[in-house]
């Protein structure tokens, strides 16, 4: 392991609010071994933005990883021209011409059913009720897996997110894993002979089309179900939280003094939905006067950087004039999510404007209801609210 200090976390205390440890890191031990994660943490913005563009040291290409091991080597988990190559061959899935020409209209009619279901009700549980199915129904079109239920693909999310995060080596999770792993290989089995007879724009046919290997094809679809689903879904719920917990921030965006996409930008920084990305030592390097050893685990930890006090004017407030700039929320370099242009468009401009404008005085019951948890991904658990009828 790297010679870095050592930083001793409570991991329950740490999944219900990494904040607190990570601020005491970024001032006391920016780069610190903590053994309960079995991983040396990068805590600051700058380091993390430097040092994620290295892939020569801190490598993306983790054969032993919980991801590759158990959903297969997507393109996440290369570097250079093979992540290059799978880059190029997803984009049309993904470009800003896609999502504004094919997606977002798709995006509007599936979150208009969702409210028309809803509004009638006065009540419900916005992560369950409303960002889970706009997320799920969104991620559908996307992959291509029109085949599967909203249910069913936030299912298959979480069990692959519990695996990748499975560090403590739990039995159960890692089979609750491969269970949503052949589920999803199961749908794809069944769409395959329809998108060969009739290609589209979806994920998995654009794939088909550029000849990518079955393998890669079917991993690579994975890694878009287990960051499309709930990621959005929880940023979806916990900017429609962080807006009705601020009003005067939610007056700036009614007045046309701010965006519904500033809104949700400001929130990824701020709560970070992806608060860290693994990475493999290549080889060995120092940083910082610390000095990392080939096959050494490290944690680029984004929810840091995002929080980092020599960055942010104001890092542990949720304000919409903060510039966000510098947001890590979406990554770095070359491993820049490819999703980016899709999320903001189903977040940004079709699902918080919708919501807000069909739920007329939405508002949390109870007040103090909603409930957060997470380090690695993190979203609220469960959002209670109601709304005149």
């Amino acid at each position: 392991m790297s010679d870095a200090p050592v930083y001793e976390i409570d991991p329950t205390g740490f999944w219900a609010d990494p904040y607190p440890d990570l601020k005491r890191m970024r001032a006391e031990a920016p780069i610190a071994y903590v053994p309960q994660l079995g991983a040396t943490l990068i805590t600051r913005r700058d380091d993390i933005f430097r040092e994620e563009k290295r892939v020569e040291v801190f490598s993306s290409d983790q054969p032993e990883g919980l991801m590759t091991v158990l959903m297969g080597q997507n393109m996440m988990r290369k570097d250079g021209a093979d992540h290059a190559a799978e880059r190029k061959a997803v984009f049309p899935t993904v470009s800003p011409k896609t999502v504004r020409d094919v997606w977002t209209a798709q995006f509007r009619a599936r979150t208009g059913d969702v409210l028309e279901r809803i509004a009638p009700k006065g009540a419900c549980d916005l992560v369950k009720d409303f960002a889970l199915p706009v997320a799920g129904e969104a991620l559908k079109a996307i992959s291509g897996l029109s085949n599967m239920s909203y249910q069913e693909m936030d299912r298959v999310s979480q069990g692959m997110i519990d695996g990748c995060a499975n560090y403590a080596g739990d039995a159960g999770v890692e089979a609750h894993c491969h269970d949503c792993t052949a589920s999803i290989d199961a749908h794809i089995d069944a769409r395959m002979p329809a998108l060969r007879a009739a290609p589209d724009h979806s994920l998995l046919s654009v794939q088909m089309q550029a000849g990518l290997p079955e393998r890669q094809i079917r991993a690579n679809v994975k890694l878009a179900i287990s960051g499309g689903q709930n990621e959005p879904r929880d940023a979806i719920a916990g900017t429609a939280w962080a807006l009705l917990t601020h009003p005067d921030q939610l007056e700036m965006v009614r007045a046309g003094e701010a965006t519904w996409l500033q809104a949700f930008e400001e929130y990824a920084r701020w709560m970070s939905p992806i608060g860290m990305s693994p990475r493999r030592v290549a080889q060995r390097d120092v940083v910082n006067g610390v000095t990392f050893a080939p096959d050494d685990r490290v944690f680029l930890m984004f929810g840091s950087g995002n929080r980092d006090e020599a960055v942010f004017a104001r890092p542990d407030a949720f304000d919409l004039t903060q510039d966000v700039s510098a947001s890590l929320a979406f990554g770095a370099g070359p491993h820049f999510c490819a999703g980016a242009w899709a999320s903001r468009a189903l977040i940004g401009e079709v699902a918080l404007p919708m919501l807000f404008e069909r739920l007329g005085g939405l508002r949390l019951d109870p007040a103090e209801g909603t409930r957060f948890g997470g380090w690695a991904f993190r979203g609220p658990l469960a959002m209670p609210v109601a709304w005149a009828i």
